[in-house]
């Protein structure tokens, strides 16, 4: 008997799941010689009808590198849906054909050092020298609560572009005597992302990132997907964020996973399947 999984939803924002995998190159050489193309078939179908923008959506990554061969992030507002998404995923390959080398669960959220309004008052007051109340206040306010509400959505509901480089790694803050991440006040946590986050925005319409929070829900704390067009651009940005503070001193990194977009054809036809 089929058993249905309990609906489980977010307050906000959705529940993000990366995988690599492996072919076992014995068992796919024995199952799957003649059905192959019914494998393809099965996954193309299985990520067309999960190809929304935002959720639910399943993206395909021929991965570069030794540690995987394919990679595929998932996305959905309910749990139990993406343990579905993930078992059918797998359930398109022979039994036994697929490896697990890696899996990620997450979810996405909002970052309590993000912008307040508060914050924008100040910058509208102090910075730009604008009188509240006036017409040039009230039309930069309203610029800057567009801007807040477009980006607290993408964070929460995220809708990354299809570009055709991603790289995924995920990382702790560390907890280690005098460099302890969660012994700082709030004030000087906000401060040293602010500078994180000012590094990151140099790259705005080369990476785009997404952020999502795994504390409590899987090994290490937050995972890191950043998608672009070319490689030396996430070389770049990771490069120059090791000398922020926040990675220097408190940061710590797990595997990075290195794909290239691929739609299941593509995939099949790059590992000669």
């Amino acid at each position: 008997m089929t058993m249905s999984l309990p609906e489980v939803k977010l307050r906000q924002g959705i529940h993000v799941m990366h995988l690599f995998y492996k072919l076992v190159p014995s068992l796919w050489a024995q199952r799957a010689a003649a059905s192959s193309a019914e494998a393809r078939q099965k996954l193309e179908a299985l990520c067309a009808a999960n190809g929304a923008a935002c959720q639910p959506r399943i993206t395909s990554y021929a991965i570069l590198g030794g540690k995987a061969q394919m990679g595929f992030i998932l996305y959905s507002a309910e749990a139990g849906r993406l343990a579905q998404m993930h078992r059918d995923l797998e359930a398109c390959f022979p039994p036994g054909a697929l490896e697990t080398v890696y899996s990620y669960l997450s979810i996405t959220e909002l970052s309590e050092y993000a912008t307040t309004e508060e914050d924008y008052k100040n910058m509208l007051v102090r910075g730009e020298k604008l009188e509240p109340g006036t017409e040039a206040y009230e039309k930069r306010w309203s610029e800057m609560m567009q801007r807040k509400r477009e980006y607290e959505h993408y964070r929460l509901y995220p809708e990354l572009p299809d570009w055709p480089v991603m790289c995924f790694y995920p990382m702790n803050k560390k907890r280690q005597l005098t460099d302890n991440w969660f012994s700082l006040d709030f004030e000087t946590r906000k401060k040293l992302m602010g500078g994180h986050g000012r590094t990151g925005r140099k790259y705005a319409g080369r990476v785009t990132q997404l952020i999502t929070s795994s504390t409590g829900l899987d090994d290490w704390e937050w995972g890191v997907t950043l998608v672009a067009q070319q490689m030396d651009d996430l070389r770049d940005i990771v490069y120059e964020m090791r000398f922020d503070e926040v990675s220097a001193r408190y940061g710590e990194f797990g595997s990075f996973y290195l794909g290239l977009r691929q739609s299941p054809a593509d995939l099949w036809a790059h590992l000669h399947l």
